[in-house]
C-alpha cells in the first residue's frame, strides 16, 4: 500500500509547506485521531486524543466542551508531531475532511444553540419511533438513526421539538462550525434518513410520508428543511473560515480558506480506507461498535431488522450489519490482566498485554472449550436486548484456561455480527473480498483469522489496520482535490492509492469454521441467560 512507503524528510517538509497534503480527523468513540497524508496517500504525521462518553440522565452523550477541547488537542498533537519530525510549522493543508461516529441526534435552534445534549448512536431508547417509521417507510430504520431520535422526541412530546431548526451528525456539526456549511457526506447522511441511490439525496417519498405523519402536531417545520444538504465524495463542501481556523487551531498558525471535503461517517471512511467501495467488496470495522459493510450488486428482496441500508461516500447502495458492542469488553479484560501483571511486578504496556492475550487464543480448542461470553456493554438491537450485561459463562465440565477464555472473548466480539451476516447469506449476497480494520486487527493473524471463520470468507488486513477512519477521511479529502476531476472514487483508490503491497489475506481454517459454528449454537441458546441478567438487575 502506497501509504506505508518510506518518505524523504526534506521533500515531505516542502510538501507540508506548500500545502500538497490532505488531513483527515475522525472523532471515534474513545479516541479522536488525525492523519496527515501526501497526495499519494502516504501517512506523514498523526495526532490523537483520548476521550470517553458519559451516561447522563440514562443517555449516552459527549459534551460540547469535550468535542471542541478534544478536537483542538488532537490537532495540536498533530501539529507538534509535524514540527518535530520535519522542522516546519503546519500552516496550510491541501484539503481537510472531518468524520465521526455516525447517527445520533444533535438538534439546534434558529440561533445555532444546542437544544438538548448530544444523543449518540449508542442510545437504544428509540424503539417505538424506529418501529413505527420502519413500518411506515417499509424500510428498516435502526434505533440509532437520527430520524428515529427526532421522531422519538416528538412522540415523547419533548418541549425542544418545536424549536428545532437544524439537526445533524457529529461530523456534520464539526464541519458546520468550521466552514459555515450545513452539509453531510452521502454515507453519513444515510445514517440520518434513507437515501435514494438513484438521486443520491434523501428519499423524497419518505420525507413527504414523515411530514404527513407529524402534521397533526403542528410543529412549524418540515423535515427536509431541518436536515443538512447531501453531498457525494469529491463535491466541494466549503472551506475553513477564519473563525473555523481559530477554533481548530487556537494558536493561530493554521490559515483559513483550506477546502473541506464533505463530512463523513465512520462507515464511509472505513469503506474508503479498505478500498471497499465497489460491488461485491466489504469491510468489517471493529472498535467500540463493530459493523460490516457490503457493497451490493442489487437491492435486497425484503426488509430485515438486522440489516441497515446505507450508501458509499459516492452514494451506491450498501448493506450494513451494525452491532452496538465491539471491542470494549476485550479492553476491560486487557486492563484486568494488565493489573495482574503489575501485581506480579511485571512491566507490560497495554499493547504487550493484548498481544500476549490474543496470541494465547491461538492455542485454544476450536470451539473455545465450551466457554461462552457476551460483550454487551450496551443494548444490542440485533438480538433484541435493550441494555448491556457483559457476561462470561461456563459449565462445570467446560475447559477453563487462558487460551479458551480468550478465544471465547474474541469469538464473542464477532457473535452478533455473525447473526446479521447470516441474513445477507440467505438473501444471496456474495462477497469477493472482506477487509478488516480497527485496533482489534493489530495483533497479526488473530482476530483476522476468527473473522474469516465467522464469515466463511477470506479476510484481508492492510498494514494500516489500526489507523482506520482518520486515514480514510484523509483520502476523501485528497480525492476532493485530485487532478482528474472526472475520476470516480473506486477508480482513484484502485489506480492511485491501493497499488502496492502491504496486504495479508487469511482463508478460513476449516477447524475454526466448525468450532465457531459450535460456539454460535451455544451463543444463540445462551441469549436467554443475557435476557435474564437484564431482567434481574
Amino acid at each position: 500500500m502506497s501509504h506505508n512507503q518510506a518518505v524523504e524528510p526534506a521533500q515531505t517538509a516542502q510538501a507540508i509547506t506548500e500545502g500538497r497534503t490532505a488531513l483527515g480527523i475522525e472523532l471515534g468513540s474513545t479516541r479522536i485521531k488525525a492523519a496527515l497524508i501526501t497526495e499519494d496517500g502516504t501517512v506523514i504525521a498523526t495526532g490523537g486524543h483520548d476521550w470517553e462518553n458519559q451516561f447522563v440522565d440514562r443517555l449516552w452523550t459527549y459534551s460540547e466542551d469535550a468535542i471542541w477541547s478534544g478536537l483542538q488537542a488532537c490537532y495540536a498533537d498533530l501539529a507538534t508531531n509535524v514540527q518535530q519530525a520535519y522542522g516546519v510549522p503546519l500552516r496550510t493543508i491541501g484539503a481537510i475532511g472531518f468524520s465521526a461516529m455516525m447517527h445520533g441526534y444533535l438538534a439546534f435552534n434558529q440561533a445555532g444553540q444546542l437544544l438538548v445534549p448530544f444523543r449518540t448512536w449508542r442510545n437504544t431508547n428509540t424503539g417505538p419511533a424506529a418501529a413505527e417509521l420502519s413500518a411506515l417507510f417499509h424500510f428498516n430504520i435502526p434505533l440509532r438513526w437520527s430520524i428515529a431520535h427526532l421522531y422519538q422526541a416528538i412522540l415523547n412530546e419533548e418541549p425542544h421539538v418545536k424549536d428545532v431548526a437544524y439537526i445533524t451528525t457529529l461530523a456534520g456539526y464539526v464541519h458546520w462550525k468550521l466552514t459555515g456549511a450545513k452539509v453531510v457526506g452521502a454515507d453519513d447522511a444515510s445514517g440520518m434518513f434513507p437515501i435514494d441511490s438513484t438521486t443520491k439525496q434523501f428519499n423524497r417519498t419518505m420525507l413527504n410520508q414523515f411530514d404527513e405523519l407529524v402534521a397533526p402536531r403542528q410543529l412549524g417545520w418540515r423535515v427536509a428543511d431541518v436536515l443538512p444538504q447531501v453531498l457525494v465524495a469529491g463535491q466541494p463542501a466549503g472551506g475553513l473560515t477564519p473563525d473555523g481556523a481559530r477554533l481548530l487551531d487556537p494558536s493561530g498558525s493554521l490559515q483559513p480558506g483550506i477546502p473541506c471535503a464533505p463530512p463523513e461517517g465512520d462507515a464511509g471512511t472505513g469503506m474508503t480506507a479498505t478500498n471497499s467501495v465497489a460491488p461485491r467488496t466489504g469491510n468489517t470495522s471493529a472498535g467500540t461498535s463493530i459493523f460490516t459493510m457490503v457493497v451490493l450488486e442489487h437491492e435486497l428482496t425484503e426488509v430485515h431488522h438486522e440489516v441497515d441500508m446505507v450508501v458509499t461516500p459516492s452514494g451506491d447502495p450498501v448493506a450494513m450489519v451494525h452491532c452496538n458492542n465491539g471491542a470494549s469488553e476485550l479492553g476491560e479484560w486487557g486492563e484486568l490482566f494488565g493489573q495482574f501483571a503489575a501485581a506480579l511486578g511485571a512491566e507490560a504496556g497495554p499493547g504487550q498485554v493484548f498481544e500476549a492475550l490474543f496470541k494465547a487464543s491461538l492455542q485454544a480448542e476450536p470451539d473455545a472449550g465450551g466457554l461462552l461470553a457476551y460483550n454487551y456493554l450496551a443494548g444490542e438491537p440485533i438480538t433484541g436486548t435493550e441494555e448491556g450485561r457483559p457476561l462470561f459463562v461456563r459449565t462445570p465440565d467446560s475447559r477453563m484456561n487462558l487460551a479458551n477464555f480468550m478465544r471465547a472473548q474474541l469469538y464473542a466480539a464477532f457473535g452478533t455480527l455473525k447473526l446479521g451476516m447470516d441474513v445477507l447469506n440467505q438473501e444471496g449476497v456474495r462477497l469477493d473480498a472482506m477487509f478488516g480494520h480497527g485496533g482489534i486487527f493489530k495483533t497479526e493473524g488473530v482476530a483476522q483469522r476468527y473473522l474469516a471463520a465467522a464469515l466463511g470468507t477470506p479476510v484481508t488486513v492492510g498494514q494500516a489496520a489500526g489507523e482506520g477512519g482518520a486515514w480514510g477521511m484523509a483520502l476523501l479529502a485528497a480525492f476532493l482535490v485530485r487532478p482528474d476531476q472526472q475520476q470516480s472514487l473506486p477508480e482513484w483508490l484502485a489506480q492511485r492509492i491501493f497499488t502496492g503491497a502491504g496486504f495479508t489475506t487469511l482463508d478460513p481454517v476449516p477447524d475454526d469454521v466448525a468450532g465457531f459454528a459450535v460456539f454460535m449454537d451455544r451463543y444463540r441458546d445462551g441469549l436467554a441467560i443475557e435476557r435474564a441478567a437484564i431482567a434481574a438487575s
